[in-house]
């Protein structure tokens, strides 16, 4: 007779037994399952690529795990897949490509995981029939959180700073978001930011944006500080063609305080607080590979502002217009062609501000501090000091009113990384002219003295040579930002302006 400890341990081994069997049942379930599935998404997959040309309809479009996105808003989207009655079929190869699209849009709302996953379910086509084959498209979106939050430092040019980024995503159901930025630093003392971004009639490419800021900015180079609060409405699209556009409205109240004791003449008339009321339009044509350490492509990019003209209002006017471009092309070496990793980029940079008359006033007002072109730094002529090109006065830089500026650099893989890291060494030469209107500092001018000094300041951008510099550097794109690290020799200075001999250090998304 066995004793009750043996029985215990032979129900025990018992039920260890039955367990693993169970459990060797469920896997080979599983497995079953599993390969069955795998072998309906293979010949599912089959059938759509070998039958292109199969005329089809899809009765039914299904967003998965979109819990707290709108119906109404995903119709929108998925619509133009489902044809109406009546509508001619289209084929399999037309389906695919409008359930691609599909994806894509979901994807640039922001609100879901990528990538999106789509999956059709689709009857057998070799079967006789004498319809068109039934689709049913299902989506795979899994929604992201609700909100992310950011904390971090940053550190540039002469500047550091800590910042917090709050972002909510999806607020009613239809991709808004509203995104609040705070940061306190050496330079740019405080700056706080909340915008509204909101997708239009369900279409990613089409997107209105509201907000406001309130910002205090050292300016040492210009020995004040400017405070600024205001808002702005903006609204952004993406062409056909793919170039994006944006045009929108701002009205912000800038006040020139903190002017230091020893700051120029020049400086001390601008101080005091204005009222910039300006429409303003981008355009932009990026065909970079990767913008940030580009290799091939070209940059096209114009900004246009008008402010105070006719019913604008505010208390300044002026035209504003600015140009950008960029090119990379590889640099072939020999036993590695075109893909090298080295290769030449080159930049230029021109811009113009026109003084207008304000509402109905009959004479142009001379153009400010704060709306002029400053030039020189680290992003875009190396080898100077920042915003040290163009007219200086008893050492401050007074901003100009016409500016070209161009630049070329040779980028090299760096040694022992390969040309697949985001690590070049660079050999570069930058220059520009930044000038001031010529009769700007005289008495009022009437708009016909203004049309010639601006024709004759124009001109003179040509008189002689650029200042300019050249250099060697250590350049990382980072996803976020580009850092460079250059050595820059200054070759031709004209007389008032800061040149900058020795090691500088810059970081930004756009450099010349």
């Amino acid at each position: 007779m066995a004793s009750p400890l043996e029985d215990d341990i032979f129900d025990s081994l018992k039920k260890t037994a039955q367990a693993s069997e169970q459990a060797k049942q469920d896997q080979e379930l599983v497995s079953r399952l599993h390969a069955q599935y795998v072998n309906q998404q293979q010949r599912e997959a089959s059938i759509l690529a070998d039958n292109n040309t199969l005329p089809v309809t899809i009765s039914e479009v299904r967003v998965l795990h979109a819990s707290t996105t709108r119906r109404t808003f995903l119709e929108r989207i998925c619509k133009p897949l489902i044809k109406a009655d009546g509508d001619e079929p289209i084929t399999l190869l037309e389906a695919r490509q409008e359930i691609q699209r599909v994806a894509t849009s979901l994807e640039k709302l922001g609100i879901y995981k990528s990538p999106i996953s789509a999956y059709v379910d689709v009857a057998d086509p070799t079967k006789p029939s004498t319809s068109p084959t039934d689709l049913t498209v299902y989506f795979s979106a899994q929604e992201r959180g609700k909100y992310t939050v950011k904390t971090g430092t940053e550190a540039g040019h002469s500047e550091g700073s800590a910042y917090a980024d709050v972002q909510l995503r999806n607020l009613f159901g239809g991709a808004e978001s509203l995104n609040a930025h705070a940061s306190l630093g050496t330079r740019t003392k405080s700056a706080y930011s909340a915008f509204f971004d909101s997708p239009v009639l369900s279409n990613p490419d089409l997107r209105f944006e509201a907000g406001g800021l309130v910002s205090s900015t050292l300016k040492p180079w210009a020995s004040h500080e400017e405070r600024l609060s205001g808002g702005s409405t903006k609204l952004r699209w993406l062409s056909p063609g793919g170039h994006r556009h944006e045009i929108g409205y701002s009205g912000v109240w800038r006040q020139i305080t903190g002017v230091a004791k020893n700051a120029a003449p020049s400086v001390r008339l601008d101080a005091g607080d204005t009222f910039k009321s300006a429409i303003a339009h981008t355009w932009i044509a990026e065909r970079r590979d990767y913008p940030l350490l580009p290799s091939r492509g070209y940059l096209l990019k114009t900004v246009s502002e008008l402010a105070g003209f006719g019913p604008l209002g505010g208390d300044v006017g002026f035209a504003k217009v600015e140009l950008e471009s960029a090119a990379a092309v590889p640099v072939p070496v020999p036993g590695f062609g075109l893909d090298s990793g080295v290769s030449l980029t080159a930049g230029f940079r021109a811009g113009m501000l026109y003084p207008l008359a304000i509402g109905s006033a009959s004479r142009p007002q001379p153009s400010r501090i704060n709306d002029r072109f400053q030039l020189g730094g680290p992003t875009d002529v190396r080898g100077f000091h920042l915003s040290g090109l163009g007219p200086h006065e008893a050492g401050d830089a007074l901003g100009g009113d016409v500016y070209a500026a161009g630049g070329a650099s040779l980028l090299l893989p760096f040694p022992r990384t390969g040309k697949d890291t985001p690590l070049r060494l660079q050999l570069f030469a930058n220059g520009g002219r930044l000038l001031g209107l010529r009769g700007r500092k005289g008495e009022e001018m009437d708009s016909a003295a203004v049309a010639r000094g601006m024709r004759d300041t124009v001109h003179r951008l040509g008189d002689g040579m650029p200042s300019w510099a050249a250099g060697v550097g250590i350049v990382y794109a980072h996803p976020l930002a580009r850092f460079e690290v250059n050595f820059s020799l200054p070759v031709a200075v004209r007389r008032g302006e800061e040149a900058r001999k020795g090691v500088s250090f810059g970081v930004g998304i756009s450099f010349l």
